[in-house]
Formats: structure tokens, C-alpha cells, sequence
């Protein structure tokens, strides 16, 4: 009896884990996303082996500055699933991020991905909040060569403290990482989100949420 209690808690364990997996696992050595495809599944459907070629697991471009000529003067280049195909179900992906001076990656979560970030170029000013109800932040400046991680879903960001342009290369831990900047997606969603609603969350008058929402 104790052993079949211990059988039980290990598949219970084994399907948790499954279950608590951002991507999912590969199968067999490849399964290079057919974006052609109409059917809907949870990812992308594997293109034929047969048709599959070397270019889809090559991206080029890399090493091209990004055009940081926008709002916040900075700009990510994502080599997800959608720009490399051949990613499909290993779990990664990465972008290159480019920073004018004084120029921000502005808060923002991936809901799907763990980021590790390495200083290419220049100096950083990041950092990460905590869940509620601790919202701690974890802050640091990098400079050339520094690595730092962002926990996956929480609000984090980095701005260019530096004099000079500022690169950086990141790498998470899905596929399709996501990002939601929370500026744009409590300011700027279609429809607008009701400003009772967001006056009373940040404690303002309505007329301070208008001028906000109008920028969006």
C-alpha cells in the first residue's frame, strides 16, 4: 500500500511540473513553426521535415542598431519564434535592445519568460519589483560586460545612464515571450479603460488621467 501512495505522488509531482512548463518540450530533434498554417493550436504546428531548410534556424541581423527615434529612446530587435521559426518548442529566444541617451526600456512584463541581460555597450540603470503586497525594488547600474536577470512576470526595465548609445542582448526562456508595458496597456487599451476607475487606482484627479490617456 505505501508503495502504490508513492507511485501516486510521483505522477502527481511529474504532471505538476508538466503542468507549471512555460513552453513546451520538444519531441523530436526539431519542429520548425509553420506560420502558413490556418490550424490553431497552442504554439505553432511543425512544418513537413521534408520542406525544412537550414534558413529556418538562421536570423541575420544582429549587429544593426535599432532606429531609437521614438517616445522613449530605445528600441528592441526580438528573435522570437516569429523571426526564427526554428525556435518552435525549444523554449528560447532573444532580443538585442538599443538605447539612445536617456533612453528607457520602459516597464514591462513578459508574462511567459525569464530574462537574462548582458551589457554590450555603455551603462544601464535596472531593476525589478516584487509582487504584491512587498513591491521591493531590486536596483542596479551595469556597465560593459555585467549580467543581470529578470524574474519571469515581474515589472522590470533599464534606461541608458551612460553619455553614448547603450546596447544590450537579452535571452529568455520561452519561445514567445510576450511583453506587456504597463504605460501603454493601462493608458492606452482599446477601449480605454474607464478613468473612475484608474483615478481611484492612482489615487488622481480624473482630469490627470484624461491628459495621460490622450498621450496614448
Amino acid at each position: 500500500m505505501p508503495s502504490r501512495f508513492l507511485l501516486v505522488g510521483l505522477l502527481l509531482a511529474t504532471f505538476t511540473l508538466v503542468a507549471l512548463a512555460s513552453d513546451p518540450g520538444p519531441l523530436q530533434d526539431f519542429c520548425v513553426a509553420d506560420n502558413s498554417s490556418k490550424v490553431l493550436v497552442n504554439g505553432f504546428v511543425c512544418k513537413d521535415p521534408k520542406m525544412v531548410k537550414a534558413e529556418d534556424f538562421l536570423f541575420r541581423g544582429l549587429d544593426k542598431m535599432g532606429d531609437t527615434n521614438n517616445a522613449v529612446r530605445s528600441v528592441v530587435t526580438a528573435v522570437n519564434v516569429n523571426q526564427l521559426p526554428g525556435l518552435n518548442t525549444f523554449g528560447i529566444s532573444m532580443v538585442r535592445i538599443d538605447y539612445a541617451p536617456g533612453g528607457q526600456n520602459a516597464p514591462h512584463t513578459h508574462p511567459r519568460a525569464t530574462e537574462i541581460l548582458v551589457v554590450i555597450e555603455g551603462s544601464l540603470l535596472v531593476g525589478f519589483v516584487t509582487s504584491n503586497t512587498d513591491n521591493k525594488l531590486f536596483t542596479q547600474r551595469l556597465e560593459k560586460g555585467d549580467v543581470f536577470v529578470f524574474p519571469e512576470g515581474l515589472i522590470h526595465f533599464q534606461q541608458n545612464v551612460g553619455l553614448g548609445f547603450a546596447v544590450a542582448i537579452a535571452g529568455l526562456s520561452s519561445q514567445n515571450p510576450g511583453a506587456i508595458t504597463i504605460a501603454n496597456a493601462v493608458f492606452g487599451s482599446d477601449p480605454d479603460i474607464s478613468d473612475d476607475i484608474l483615478a481611484k487606482a492612482f489615487q488622481v484627479d480624473k482630469k490627470v488621467i484624461d491628459e495621460i490617456q490622450s498621450k496614448f
